[in-house]
């Protein structure tokens, strides 16, 4: 047998099923086995496999083993002469696994190599080729000089920013999304360290196969897209820690003590430093609206308050200095605290919420207001007013802050879908149906036609820079069944990073997009619809996720 791809699933069934399609299209006349192990997933994987794809040899497991546990299950039994180790978040080419099996047979100092990878997105990621963890590459990555001059041979040196991403190149450690090396260097360096859960023993496997006199190839001849960290959230604080904990494992087991203790050290202030970062943004993206909003308020309450002396009162000094100190910050908290009731503070925000909010506060004041001691009354008018400048004003500056391209400050668009399925005939009205089961929003829907002189169709393929501006296209989905996963990848690279890029993969009742935090609905399943229990179980799981 020539290859045997490993695959590691943990509750990503439809990206494993969109991964096992490109892998059927790409086997072409290559023996090879597939082996699935499922480390207890609760999405329904298993059947899906069963279902879908018999052919696959599965191993479930019934606990959640890691990364390196369940790869080295398969490994054990894989009969190909070449080994890949594939996430199943992963789209390859057609021509993905014959040029790199070429590649290594034609090149028999090579232990291992990696491809482009590109996300959802079409953007290159860049851990597609690394150098090793040094003392050096940690302080540049960790204090973000690697990102500040990323074409720097100095600072760039942990993800070799300066080697041009089209270019075959000798590196030092390949991604365990995409290695495909020959069974008998793993059967001379040894497998995953099951030392390592999750991260850092592809950098492991790949110094191992370097020190048996192996080279280690970043081959960009071919590309796979890599959804990247469907079932990890990269930013959160537990995978800061549990990454690096990863490194300092590594960095204990392959370095000299002397230079151990100052990567060690290095990567323990990276924890910190990092968790630190993580808690202080979320709490600043969490906070800041809310207090430029307060401060909106309160100066808009002060002009208000010393107008309606001069015209209503005639007098400058008609109310105490308690009022400003005291009663207006409580006039705030009501209507911030209607805002957040209302969803007001929920982003890409709604505009709609904030009057909502400051209504919903403004009565509440109201009702209480006509409870309270006549001492402690000071003006209706006031709080009316003050509820008119905060709508007015609030909305102004949160439409104004958009324009300035920050995430955080990003509205909700209310326009309609226009979405363009790159299809056949048959395959435009299957994906049809599964858009308009899911889609409420819909402005627009039409075909771009993969065959020429083609009916009933927005026009060909080839026309598809014109057809995008003519129809203002805001979303493209492409049929897998009826392109090739290499036009798909090309196409998506040079797509304009505005619009949003689905895949539909044939004879699927999902169509899937990247796992992008910016977009909404990235997920079109004909066989789920919310119900009021899912949107209970989200709102929940955000207050969860936030220190998870």
């Amino acid at each position: 047998m020539t290859l045997s791809i490993i695959i590691v699933n943990y509750n990503v069934k439809y990206f494993l099923h969109q991964c096992l399609k490109s892998i059927q299209s790409a086997k072409k006349n290559i023996e090879l086995e597939v082996i699935v192990v499922d480390n207890n997933s609760v999405d329904n994987s298993i059947d899906m496999l069963k279902n879908n794809f018999p052919y696959v040899k599965l191993i479930p497991n019934k606990i959640n083993i890691g990364f390196s546990k369940a790869n080295n299950q398969a490994i054990k039994i894989a009969q190909g002469e070449y080994v890949l180790l594939l996430n199943p978040d992963t789209v390859i080419q057609e021509n993905t696994l014959l040029e790199c099996i070429s590649f290594l047979k034609n090149n028999n100092n090579v232990g291992a190599l990696g491809v482009r990878m590109i996300d959802g997105n079409g953007i290159f990621l860049p851990e597609s080729k690394r150098s090793l963890p040094s003392p050096s590459s940690a302080f540049y990555k960790i204090f973000g000089l690697s990102y500040l001059f990323p074409k720097s041979k100095k600072f760039g040196e942990y993800h070799l920013n300066y080697l041009h991403e089209d270019q075959t190149s000798e590196v030092d450690v390949l991604s365990g999304a995409f290695l495909m090396t020959r069974k008998k260097v793993l059967d001379q360096v040894g497998l995953l360290d099951e030392n390592f859960f999750m991260y850092g023993e592809d950098i492991d496997l790949s110094y191992r196969i370097q020190k048996a006199g192996y080279q280690n190839m970043y081959f960009p001849k071919t590309t796979i897209i890599h959804y990247k960290g469907e079932s990890t959230k990269k930013t959160s604080i537990n995978y800061i820690v549990i990454f690096y904990k990863a490194m300092i494992l590594f960095v204990k087991k392959h370095y000299s003590n002397k230079n151990a203790k100052t990567l060690i050290l290095l990567i323990k202030l990276a924890i910190l430093f990092r968790a630190s970062i993580s808690i202080i943004k979320r709490i600043f993206v969490k906070i800041i609206q809310p207090v430029f909003d307060s401060f909106v308020m309160f100066c808009g309450m002060f002009f208000i308050k010393n107008l309606w002396e001069k015209i209503y009162f005639l007098n400058d000094d008609y109310f105490p200095n308690s009022y400003l100190n005291y009663i207006v910050p409580i006039y705030i908290i009501f209507w911030l605290i209607g805002i957040q009731v209302n969803q007001g503070y929920k982003r890409p925000y709604e505009l709609k919420n904030v009057p909502k909010g400051v209504l919903a506060g403004t009565i509440a004041m109201l009702l209480i207001y006509a409870l309270i001691p006549e001492e402690l009354r000071f003006s209706r008018a006031l709080i009316i007013l003050g509820a008119t400048w905060s709508i007015l004003s609030i909305v102004t500056t949160r439409y104004l802050l958009s324009y300035s391209k920050v995430n955080i400050f990003k509205i909700l668009k209310n326009e309609n879908k226009r979405i363009a399925v790159i299809s056949d005939n048959s395959e435009y009205e299957r994906i049809g149906k599964i858009i308009n089961k899911n889609q409420s929003k819909m402005g627009f829907i039409g075909q771009i036609h993969v065959q020429e002189h083609a009916n009933k169709s927005l026009g060909h393929i080839s026309q598809f820079n014109e057809i995008i501006k003519i129809y203002k296209i805001n979303e493209i989905i492409f049929s897998s069944k009826d392109m090739h996963a290499n036009t798909i990848i090309k196409m998506i690279s040079n797509i304009s990073s505005n619009i949003q890029v689905k895949i539909a993969p044939s004879e699927s009742t999902f169509i899937i997009g990247s796992n992008s935090n910016v977009y909404k609905d990235e997920l079109y399943n004909f066989n789920h619809i919310k119900t009021k229990k899912d949107v209970i179980k989200t709102f929940f799981k955000k207050y969860i996720d936030f220190f998870s």
